[in-house]
């Protein structure tokens, strides 16, 4: 088979598009025709290096794919050959080195938890072997490019804002960096839940995205002091919550434009993991700090389903073919656009 893959960490040049030995496919596992996947920020850091990452190389990247199963593994009952699915990256490493997602209170919280394409062999790729329990069906009606590129990022944003800062009908939401995968998400899922949303973004024509996903309120930080733009927005109260995956660049910001007893929700931190820590905001205003990591697979089931039911709506701000990936992390790398990069098998072109 063919599939993206890099043999060392470094930059766009290090990508590949070739031959790959196929995939065996154990006794839980499932074979998936990979019909199209999608780009994280997640796919842009395990290629340049994470701290502690130890792959084998060569490694095929990918958190994100949908396709249909032609094969399963010997104890599979979860799905058959011919089912459409989609993918739930996370996994936890049991004693005796096997991978599965079982269904437990909350696995993200699990010692061994893990993503598949940053831990282990990702999805970009004609055909992936995964656990079949990391699969879930995808109706018939519902485009390859939307089931390959939702899991990651609306799954994360859900768990965000409905199960960790339980935000409610009436609220101010702030969203940094709307314009991303998981930003362009808890747009939606804020608008939602009845919140009254706030985005920020770099360009009018992402706010104008933004506002057709459901925010009511853009901010242009390029233009206007962000601090000053929301007191000026809620007529100096401040918002109630603040999703926030960038990290040290908008860490700060976003702390201010905190009501007091305000949360601050985060799930990454794109432009580095150590800001001032800002303590003395913190517990002078009784802020709350809260992490979110993906979503337990009831969770991500919630919201899929929301999805196929025309709820909420990927964007998607480009499609490429597999061999064209290392154009996709540029796209990534440099904020171009709004929505996700969906990249499909050259074979399926």
């Amino acid at each position: 088979m063919k599939a993206v893959q890099f043999a060392e960490h470094g930059g766009r040049d290090v990508i590949e598009y070739g031959e790959f030995p196929d995939p065996d496919v154990g006794r839980d596992e499932a074979l998936v025709d990979v019909k199209a996947g999608a780009l994280n920020h997640l796919d842009v850091w395990t290629r340049r290096g994470l701290p502690g990452l130890d792959l084998p190389f060569p490694h095929i990247p990918g958190s994100d794919m949908a396709g249909v199963v032609t094969e399963v593994g010997a104890d599979v009952t979860r799905v058959s050959p011919g089912d459409r699915v989609t993918l739930l990256a996370g996994t936890v490493e049991e004693e005796g080195g096997g991978s599965e997602f079982p269904r437990r209170d909350d696995p993200t919280l699990a010692a061994g938890f893990g993503i598949i394409g940053e831990d282990s062999r990702g999805v970009h790729s004609e055909y992936a072997a995964v656990p079949a329990e990391n699969l879930v069906p995808v109706p018939e009606h519902v485009p390859w490019e939307v089931a390959g590129s939702v899991s990651l990022v609306f799954q994360t944003a859900w768990r965000m804002l409905i199960h960790r800062a339980d935000v409610r009908a009436g609220e101010r939401v702030l969203v940094q960096g709307a314009s991303g995968g998981v930003g362009h998400a808890a747009v939606q899922i804020a608008d939602y839940a009845g919140c009254e949303v706030y985005a920020t973004a770099s360009s009018a024509e992402k706010l104008d995205y933004a506002a057709d996903c459901g925010a009511d309120h853009g901010i242009n930080y390029e233009e206007a002091p962000l601090v000053d733009a929301v007191y000026d927005l809620t007529d100096g109260r401040g918002v109630d919550v603040v999703v926030d995956h960038v990290g040290e660049a908008t860490y700060g910001d976003s702390l201010k434009c905190l009501r007091k007893g305000g949360r601050y929700v985060t799930c990454g931190a794109t432009t580095g993991p150590n800001p001032d820590a800002a303590l003395n905001r913190i517990f002078f205003d009784q802020l709350e700090v809260i992490g979110s990591t993906m979503a337990t697979p009831e969770q991500a089931e919630e919201v899929l389903g929301l999805v196929w039911d025309g709820v909420f709506e990927p964007r998607i701000r480009e499609t490429l073919p597999m061999s064209e990936t290392a154009r996709a992390h540029e796209i990534i790398e440099n904020r171009e656009g709004f929505g996700k990069v969906v990249v499909i098998p050259d074979s399926e072109l």
